[in-house]
This record gives C-alpha cells, structure tokens and sequence, in this order.
C-alpha cells in the first residue's frame, strides 16, 4: 500500500492538505470524496520520507542555503560533474539538515534519477522554486545558470526580508523593555513607596491613585497579564495555519499604519521576483504562479493569483483580476500588461521587483530614524508618569510642612 499527499477543499470550502494510504490515486480519491473533500492535487510519496522529514519550519537558513546554490554554479562551470558536486557540498556545507539531503540525494544521482526529481523528495529543505527551476535548467542543458539565478534570488529574498524583520525588531524589543521596566516598578518600587505615602494620611493627587491602583493590579493578577498574553500568541499561531482565517489576519497586517506599506511592497517585490526568475528558466507561467501560491506568504495576495491563474485559463489576461485589488497598485499591473503584450514579462518582472525592493531598503531605513526617537520618548513618557506619582505627593506634604 501507498502513501499520498493531496490538497482538496471541504464541502465548506475550505482547504485541506494531509496524507492518506491506499493502493492508487483513484481509491484515495473516491475515499477522500467520500469524506466530502474534493481532490485538487495529490501525489504518491515515499512514507519513510514523511517520517524522517517531520520539523518545525524551515530546517536549512536561507543564507546556507544562497551559499550552497552559489557554490553549486561555481563547481558546475569548473567542469565538475553534478555528482561529484554534490558529494562536495554535503560534506562542506555548514547546515547538517541540507548535508543530509545532499548525501540523499548524491545516492539517487548515482542511481541515474535526476537532481530535480531527487530534491523533490526533500521539500522541506528544497522548495518547489528549486525543483523547477532545476528541471529546466536540466532540460536547457543551462543548469550551471539555473543555478547562479537561483542564488540571485534567494540572496534577494534574504536581503529583502532581513531589511523587514530588522525594522520591525527594534520597536519591538524596546516595547519588551518598556513593559518589564514598568513591570518592575509597579511591582517593586511603587507598593514601597504607596505604603509610607498612605501612612502620612491627606488626600493623593490623581496620578499617584492611578499608578498605585496599576500596582496593584500588577501584584494581584500578574497571572492573569501572562495567561493573556499566552492565549494571545497561541491564537495567533492558530489564525496563520489556517487559509480562511489567515487571510483575515494577512488583510488586517497589511492594513496597519506605516508598517503595513512596508509588509505589502516586500510582497510585491517577492511576487515579482519569484514570477521573473521562474519565467526566464522558462518554466510554464500557470505552474510559476502556482508555485508563487506556495511561497508568496501573504494569503490577501494568494487569492488574486489564484484568480489570475483561472483568468488565464479561460484566455483572459493575467492583470485583470489584479487591477481589481487594491493590493496591486497600478505600476505592478501596468508593467505586467506591458511584458504581456511585448512578450517580455520576465523582464518587466525584474524591473518591478528592483523598484520595490529599492523602497522597502528605503523605507526600512527611514523607518527605524524616525522610530528610535519616538520609543525613547515613549519609554521615557511611561517611566516619567510613575516617578511623577511619587515625587508629586512628596513634594505637597513638603509644602504643607513648610
């Protein structure tokens, strides 16, 4: 008995992905449509494969695997078989997950199975843009330049979304120190100095009431703060697994204040990128967006492509969902038309994706001089606010002293 892999969608419409035994496609087939899910993909799998390849994530880093494809390139033109390549690699490589799928693979390749065909069997280290790029590099008998493409845009892809992750870092850990700061000093500091500002008796201004009610809901239900902030992260883990809500959450992202500007041209740019470098190895442009489907990370976006690749089925332009969404400003669209229509796509591509990581290099960097300021004045606001509680009513039983 076999193992599958499919992708179907449930009477509700909604997506499901798994795996299922049985003795050919038909009979996981009819067994799936007897559990009301419609097949849209399925494929045969290896199940000693799926036992050894469960991990959470990616296991190989993006910039091990840039230095891996380079290499690969710089071998092959040095007249060096793919083999030999390969055993090379697995043994220089610094990521033990990707040495173990090159020693994987060198075997499949001395048994004569191609390199596209045996990456396939290690999706979680290569993705679908590999396989296909290397299958056509292997029909063209270009796979050195399939190669040197593929870590151009892979060291694109890490540049760009090492621009992101570092704008949103630094907000992000100095919130972290605002909210211990302000932890420690209403837990620690303020309950010291409530109980002798109680003991002298008058009526406290405001601002302290305020600050020392915060105190005490800090000590009593401290509990309760990280039990939120738990359910928080748990549920947002859970919204992003799932298709139907992950739109939402996506849609929701991309329509934050500053940020979501950001979030949406590095979509963009790696849409773009994506369909350009696929579309020059010459792979079949309704199977370059299905594999973007797989990659893009962005929900809201996957939806238009989907709608785009059903456009094109039914002979209708690519930009005509597109233009439809306001995801899509009209400079991606416009250049689209332009590469359909002159038959020049990959290149129009490049140039749009250029364009937009130019911007968020851009506006990562103008993002994070304007940012650091404004949380030094936020963190010094809230610290600011829990000294004055204190000083204020010292300083009027220092006056009604006087």
């Amino acid at each position: 008995m076999s193992q599958f892999q499919y992708v179907g969608k449930t009477a509700k419409g909604r997506m499901k992905k798994g795996s299922l035994a049985g003795e050919s496609k038909r009979e996981v087939i009819l067994t799936l449509r007897e559990k009301g899910i419609a097949v849209k993909e399925i494929q045969e799998v290896d199940a000693s494969i799926l036992a050894k390849d469960i991990s959470i994530g990616n296991p190989v880093k993006l910039r091990d695997f840039v230095v891996y494809l380079r290499q690969f390139a710089t071998l092959l033109r040095a007249g060096i078989s793919i083999v030999d390549a390969t055993a090379i690699l697995s043994e220089q490589t610094e990521s033990k997950a990707l040495g173990r799928a090159l020693k994987s693979i060198e075997e499949e390749l001395r048994t004569g199975n191609p390199l596209s065909e045996a990456a396939a069997k290690h999706p979680k280290v290569f993705p679908p843009m590999f396989t296909n790029m290397v299958y056509a590099g292997e029909v063209s008998g270009g796979m050195d330049e399939a190669l040197e493409r593929l870590g151009e845009y892979f060291e694109k892809q890490h540049k760009t979304k090492q621009k992101v992750i570092s704008a949103m870092t630094y907000p992000v850990i100095v919130g972290i120190v605002a909210i211990g700061v302000v932890i420690f000093l209403l837990a620690s500091v303020v309950p010291t100095f409530a109980d002798m500002l109680e003991g002298l008796g008058g009526e406290l201004p405001a601002i302290t009431k305020f600050v020392m009610g915060a105190s005490n809901i800090v000590q009593v239900y401290w509990w309760l703060i990280i039990l939120v902030i738990v359910v928080i992260v748990g549920f947002i883990s859970i919204i992003r697994q799932k298709s139907y809500s992950k739109y939402y959450f996506d849609y929701a992202i991309l329509k934050l204040p500053i940020f979501g500007k950001i979030l949406q041209k590095a979509t963009l740019a790696r849409m773009t990128r994506t369909l350009s470098s696929l579309f020059s190895s010459s792979v079949p442009i309704l199977q370059s967006l299905a594999i973007v489907e797989k990659v893009v990370g962005n929900e809201v976006v996957v939806r238009v492509l989907r709608e785009s690749r059903t456009s094109l089925e039914q002979g209708k332009r690519l930009t005509e969902p597109m233009k439809k969404h306001w995801i899509f400003p009209p400079l991606v669209t416009q250049m689209i038309a332009i590469g359909e229509e002159t038959g020049s796509l990959d290149a129009m591509l490049s140039k749009v994706a250029d364009f937009y990581e130019d911007e968020v290099e851009n506006a990562t960097d103008r993002l994070k001089a304007m940012i650091e300021p404004l949380m030094i004045v936020f963190l010094a606001s809230i610290v600011g606010v829990i000294v004055l509680s204190i000083i204020v009513p010292m300083f009027e039983i220092y006056n009604n002293v006087g």
